[in-house]
């Protein structure tokens, strides 16, 4: 155990300077009783006193003191807590399409306002990386734990040309693995499409049915893939390392017409690809047809719940401590003595 202010420890002394002065002032007691002629009349006279259980309430007086004085100087240990724990790609379509007005102001901004309200939901066991994705995918904000870097990195986020959802799903596999020694889920990746031996080491395929639960990707998009690779194609990478992707339809099956450097182009939203990927990989899908229910689908992706060891003040463990003793010492004299101690 180690205190946060260890100089208040000294006021521990009060507490044998007390027990001794108890003791001098029981045996000063003892002494008065002596001067009496016969002993054995004030016995009499007095009846049976109150023997061991007049020290009791003192006692735990002097126990709650301690614990009390202890708390002074703000103990901690290590103790076992639970907190959510994990990383979360956010991977964020920034596509053209994304510009489109069927949510207020924008796609794009409606998802840029929803993010951030996921980020400021996380616990602080939890890193979070933003990807964004167009024609390509970038790590705009490698996983961190800073809620405050991962927001400036959603405010960059502009929108671009084309829709690449594969390359997205690959650049947030990439952000998860970053740091460990097998090859890049990417370069894996497009090194398997294109009939090429796969460098370095691969990671072997996980059970069926076992997920990494401590890693996911959530991908918002419009879903109107139209870049290679197709993210049917890339999603054994995902599988084979266990990581679930939810994914987030943005806009209607109707879509809306919109104005792209001077072309009008109709942009529809495509669930079936969607929910395709969420199947796949365990996942699920959700589709956010206005900005509330946008806000609200990020409210309801957790990550796991964990329990950790932590260094944790203990303060309020030894202030209760001290005062359950001292409401014990007082119903104990109220109870054998009538008067509080």
């Amino acid at each position: 155990m180690t205190f946060l202010w260890p100089g208040n420890l000294f006021l521990v002394l009060l507490v044998p300077l007390l027990v001794a002065a108890y003791v001098w002032a029981q045996r000063r007691r003892h002494r008065y009783a002596l001067r009496y002629a016969s002993l054995s009349l004030v016995r009499e006279a007095l009846g049976r006193g109150p023997g061991w259980r007049r020290h009791v309430p003192p006692a735990l007086l002097l126990a709650a003191l301690f614990f009390m004085l202890v708390a002074t100087a703000r103990p901690q240990t290590v103790v076992t807590v639970p907190v959510q724990e994990g990383t979360v790609i956010l991977a964020i379509d920034v596509s053209g399409s994304m510009q489109a007005e069927d949510l207020r102001p924008s796609r794009m901004e409606a998802a840029k306002a929803a993010a951030k309200a996921f980020v400021e939901k996380q616990g602080p066991g939890v890193r979070i990386g933003i990807v964004a994705f167009t024609g390509d995918a970038q790590i705009v904000q490698t996983p961190t734990f800073d809620k405050d870097l991962v927001a400036a990195g959603i405010d960059r986020l502009r929108p671009q040309r084309a829709t690449a959802i594969g390359r997205g799903i690959l650049a947030s596999l990439d952000a998860i693995f970053e740091g460990s020694e097998e090859v890049p889920p990417s370069v894996a990746a497009l090194a398997r499409l294109a009939g090429e031996p796969v460098p370095g080491a691969t990671p072997q395929p996980l059970p069926q049915g076992v997920r990494d639960t401590s890693a996911s990707i959530v991908l918002l998009s419009d879903g109107q893939n139209n870049q290679f690779p197709a993210p049917q194609q890339i999603l054994d990478e995902a599988v084979n390392r266990g990581i679930r992707i939810y994914t987030v339809g943005v806009g209607s099956a109707e879509g809306t017409v919109l104005r792209i450097q001077g072309r009008t182009v109709r942009t529809r939203l495509d669930e079936a690809t969607l929910k395709q990927i969420a199947e796949i990989t365990d996942g699920q899908y959700f589709n956010a047809s206005n900005a509330e229910d946008l806000r609200a689908v990020y409210e309801n992706l957790t990550t796991q719940l964990v329990f950790r060891n932590e260094k944790t003040e203990v303060t309020a463990l030894f202030t209760a401590l001290a005062a359950i003793l001292s409401v014990v010492a007082a119903a104990l004299s109220l109870l054998w003595f009538q008067r509080i101690p």
